[in-house]
């Protein structure tokens, strides 16, 4: 298969929207960027469309029931953090970054999801201290590149505050910029926070939200700027994409309370689950439905009234229930017994607490018991599109492509890389490709 780029690097910017686009457009550096490009303004995301699906959706072109990452954390109903799905071993099924490394090409990851312990050659891991006595620094060495890691530490670990934003998304950066000057790698995934961490906290049109995207305009131009300087700029194809688009709410909608009630789950007198029959496992703006014996018929038919009683009130917050089959059809887990669906000002927590529906309040908020904005929900709610710009070697210029899938951005990637990613849902958006 013919190579089309000699380097390829794909820059997400965790929780980008369609919406943002008329800024973006404004700012100088995607200005740069959107001359000459392919563009689509409106692309669909998947479903869960949470931050670990969506991004391994983009590197394997499969939805999540294909490729396992089925949502960001586990089912551990016990933890207060859960351990979220930090290792490449959750993904069935070939990447692109394995792919690029088969074909002899040197690869190069920051702060991408799933993708700990990868066989990546200069890899930061998004992994995060979830123990009492783990080290953060420590847990990323032992996941990705622990020399090169410690070196990017000793000259650029002033910048950060922890997993604190938008200083770890400075230190990416800057850690970009070096391996870009050094070690020219072959693919490039940048994962970039900030928007998405300020939009949960402050909300999607927020100052806040907007101050991050300058701030993205900002780190966007110091890479194209040591693109340039190291000499990959006329050999290299730059892609911008989003993951997902968020939501505003102002209501909570606790399934596990309604569990509670139902006698589903029990409790023990610290507030711990004790026994369960049925759990939920919230993806913000959707939730899974699981069963502890998936061939519990009773409980099934009760769980069934169950929620489509709740779904009869609006107050109650679900738009619609999908069985397992149903959800599977859409790309999410059909392993569920129920997923459901959030009305727009609402979203799903696992809480066992309080009452099943809770407001949110601003010191809620502040506490970090809620959010003002979320995601994960359907890929079908209105005005919840993200977008893809791409620019450079195997790219023609000014095009816009009308609509487009995330899962078809990994084939797409692999076409401008020459390597096969096999039989993905996902297609090769050939209109934008200079063959």
């Amino acid at each position: 298969m013919t190579r089309l780029t000699q380097h390829l690097i794909v820059i997400s910017f965790d929780c980008l929207s369609a919406l943002d686009l008329p800024k973006l457009e404004q700012l100088p550096n995607f200005q740069e960027l959107f001359d000459k490009a392919a563009v689509c303004k409106q692309v669909k995301t998947i479903y869960p469309s949470v931050t670990y699906p969506c991004h391994t959706s983009i590197v394997t072109g499969n939805y999540p029931n294909r490729h396992g990452v089925v949502t960001n954390t586990m089912l551990q109903p016990n933890r207060e953090s859960p351990d979220w799905y930090w290792q490449r071993h959750h993904i069935k099924g070939t990447t692109l970054y394995d792919e690029a490394k088969k074909a002899g090409m040197t690869t190069a990851a920051f702060l991408w999801p799933v993708t700990a312990k990868a066989k990546i050659d200069y890899h930061m891991p998004e992994i995060f201290a979830n123990r009492p006595w783990h080290n953060q620094i420590a847990v990323s060495f032992m996941n990705g590149s622990k020399l090169y890691q410690l070196k990017l530490n000793r000259m650029f670990g002033h910048l950060r505050r922890g997993t604190a934003q938008p200083e770890l998304d400075d230190f990416v950066t800057e850690s970009t910029v070096y391996t870009i000057m050094n070690k020219k790698p072959n693919l490039m995934l940048i994962h970039l926070v900030d928007l998405d961490t300020q939009r949960h906290r402050y909300g999607f049109s927020s100052k806040e939200a907007s101050d991050a995207i300058e701030r993205h305009d900002a780190r966007l131009g110091k890479i194209l700027l040591a693109l340039k300087e190291s000499g990959m700029y006329e050999h290299s194809t730059i892609v911008a994409l989003g993951d997902h688009s968020s939501l505003d709410h102002t209501k909570v909608i606790k399934m596990n309370v309604y569990l509670k009630e139902s006698g589903l789950i029990i409790l023990n007198n610290k507030g711990k689950v004790k026994e369960w029959k049925a759990i939920c496992k919230s993806n913000d703006g959707s939730a899974y439905i699981y069963l502890k014996d998936p061939e519990d018929v009773q409980t099934k038919a009760r769980l069934s009234a169950l929620l489509y009683s709740l779904v009869a009130n609006e107050d109650n917050g679900i738009e619609f229930v999908l069985t397992g089959e149903d959800a599977g059809g859409l790309g999410a887990d059909s392993k569920a017994a129920f997923m459901l669906e959030a009305r727009q000002g609402f979203y799903f927590t696992e809480h066992l607490d309080g009452e099943s529906i809770d407001v949110i309040s601003t010191k809620d908020v502040e506490e970090g018991k809620y959010t003002y904005a979320s995601h994960g929900y359907s890929p079908e709610k209105e005005s919840y599109s993200t977008v893809f710009i791409a620019t450079g070697k195997g790219i023609k210029p000014n095009v816009e492509v009308q609509s487009m899938s995330l899962v078809d951005e990994g084939p797409t990637f692999a076409r401008l890389l020459g390597v096969d990613l096999g039989d993905t849902d996902g297609r090769v958006i050939e209109e934008m490709l200079d063959n």
